[in-house]
């Protein structure tokens, strides 16, 4: 699936890029269809490594899209191609932000989402780099619309980020003082974020530091978890916090 962008330049001439999203995978619920997370790799990785691990997870009710990223150039590997949704110069906060990117793949997970039936609730979450994707996501979610000013048209209800940061975190905070509704949405949506402190790739500090700037822009119910001693992936114990987590703040039936 490709989803094009446009956005005008200093003159009238129109730019656009195209992605091309990979191959999406579905992980069908066990049990009664209650929750659908669209859940996003880390760079380089895909979405069907992603629906392995989420099949195991003891969630019988939620349904879990797992969409591949575009391949493209990324500057931190120096432009070498590979699956990514945005392209990043380096893994933190710092770093410059591929806006376009970014938007582009906001739009294709809530595209994603759009579709579910209206008593199933919806989130996002991800791991490294899709981490930082669910989160952008989530902000977008609380200001309405994508950085690009386009509508944001799904009601989230839990976002999860796992080894990650938020792209964007130094201007969040403004964008969401300046509305009411910006500031009601920020405080109702439940996140979850945790991190190893020793994560070589996604510095500890950067999920720390996005963590406390989505808590001072206004998102009220973020829950940050550290795993001392862990590196850049996940193990058992995270993956039944977010279990868990999501089984409480999705009200789900029947998870153990």
């Amino acid at each position: 699936m490709s989803y094009a962008h446009s956005h005008m330049g200093s003159g009238s001439r129109t730019t656009r890029r195209t992605f091309e999203f990979g191959k999406t995978y579905v992980v069908r619920p066990k049990g009664k269809h209650q929750a659908t997370i669209v859940w996003l790799h880390g760079l380089g990785d895909n979405g069907s490594s992603s629906s392995q691990l989420l099949e195991s997870l003891p969630l019988p009710n939620i349904k879990w899209i797992c969409p591949t990223a575009p391949t493209r150039p990324v500057a931190i590997l120096g432009g070498f191609p590979c699956t990514a949704w945005f392209d990043a110069g380096e893994l933190s906060e710092d770093g410059p932000i591929d806006w376009e990117g970014l938007d582009a793949s906001a739009a294709h997970i809530a595209n994603l989402l759009s579709t579910e039936p209206v008593d199933v609730k919806v989130g996002i979450g991800g791991f490294s780099m899709g981490a930082a994707t669910a989160l952008y996501s989530a902000t977008c979610f609380a200001m309405g619309s994508y950085g690009n000013g386009i509508p944001y048209p799904v009601n989230l209800r839990a976002v999860v980020g796992l080894s990650g940061w938020l792209p964007g975190s130094r201007t969040l905070r403004n964008k969401i003082e300046v509305s009411n509704e910006a500031r009601r949405r920020a405080a109702s949506l439940p996140i979850l974020m945790s991190h190893g402190t020793s994560d070589e790739v996604v510095l500890y500090k950067y999920g720390e530091k996005s963590a406390q700037s989505l808590n001072s822009a206004g998102f009220r119910y973020i829950t940050f978890k550290s795993f001392d001693g862990l590196g850049h992936y996940t193990v058992p114990r995270e993956m039944d916090e977010v279990s868990n987590w999501l089984s409480l703040r999705l009200g789900l039936d029947g998870s153990s």
